[in-house]
């Protein structure tokens, strides 16, 4: 069975939600090995985890320099370990800001082709094929690639599922990143980071629309997520209008998400906001607006005031939680 080459998301030795939906993906396609990029010990660190998450073997692709350089290392990295794989069946990335620049360069460097945003993947007969949702999700495709190793970005939350547990060993790679072509981290700005689950990965998102009226009256988006546990997530509009900070719109230009519930509250559903939050599992829409675009894909709709609907319905939530 071919490996596949799955590009480990983790950050100061604590893995990324998505790493686990990657190996999942991996074993629909062959055998899942995790490729880790870091500092030396980071993946005798992680083997552990990436193994109860499913993977069989672990990469070990680390320099004391991996992690001063943007981009390139892991570019580095995965170039190492497809050649150590010998002929991969696939290379899985997430399909987020680094992921896909990693994704592009990576395949130029082997002359691959790239299948971006990825919604799911099967195995037919030895081909890998991946689902999209384009179009904000009007259409549902399959494509494969024409040369070279599948590679794929998968977006956070679209895969199900989960590995077979495993004992991986770890494989050290020879990694050699050229500092001229490479851009230097110099700083490092994190996000602050609040109490709710990060946006990308969250399993309930409750995004809030122009319908909420002001940024003072996103309280109720706020509490009704912190209801379900989930995270805050905001419509362009909300957005433009100053109701929310830029990093937490959902949509096209925004963040993409798949969780398993997302409550639009307020939102009309335009396309751009579709785009991303269509592959949704369940869609719950409240709008006074009986004839809004969100309705065309809302699993569960209310025609009402959301500051009636939702405060009732985060009682109701926290009243079954206990």
């Amino acid at each position: 069975m071919s490996e596949v080459l799955v590009l480990v998301e983790q950050h100061e030795g604590a893995l990324a939600k998505v790493t686990g939906e990657l190996l999942a993906a991996a074993t629909r396609l062959g055998e899942p090995a995790a490729v880790v990029v870091g500092k030396p010990g980071t993946a005798e660190a992680l083997a552990g985890e990436l193994g109860a998450w499913g993977a069989a073997k672990v990469y070990a692709a680390e320099s004391d320099e991996a992690t001063g350089f943007l981009v390139t290392p892991a570019v580095a990295g995965l170039a190492a370990a497809a050649a150590a794989a010998g002929d991969p069946a696939a290379i899985l990335l997430a399909a987020t800001v680094e992921g896909r620049e990693v994704a592009g360069r990576l395949a130029v460097r082997l002359n691959s082709g790239l299948l971006a945003d990825v919604v799911d993947v099967a195995d037919q007969d030895g081909t890998v094929v991946a689902t999209h949702s384009v179009f904000g999700g009007s259409y549902t495709v399959r494509a494969t690639v024409a040369t070279g190793v599948p590679i794929l970005t998968v977006r956070p939350g679209a895969i199900e599922g989960a590995g077979t547990a495993a004992s991986p060993t770890v494989t050290p790679l020879e990694v050699t990143v050229d500092p001229a072509i490479s851009a230097v981290i110099v700083a490092d700005h994190p996000e602050p980071a609040g109490d709710r689950p990060e946006l990308s990965a969250a399993s309930v998102v409750v995004s809030g629309g122009r319908g909420v009226g002001s940024a003072e009256s996103f309280k109720v988006v706020e509490e009704l997520a912190d209801a379900f546990g989930g995270a805050v997530g905001a419509s362009r509009a909300a957005v433009d209008s100053g109701y929310y900070p830029p990093q937490f719109q959902v949509g096209q230009t925004g963040t993409t998400v798949s969780p398993q519930v997302y409550v639009a509250l307020g939102i009309s559903g335009a396309i751009q906001h579709r785009a991303g939050m269509q592959t949704s599992k369940t869609i719950v829409a409240v709008n006074k607006d009986a004839d809004a675009p969100i309705f065309e894909i809302a699993d569960f709709g209310v025609v009402g005031d959301l500051f009636a609907v939702a405060p009732q319905l985060a009682a109701a939530v926290r009243e079954r939680k206990g």
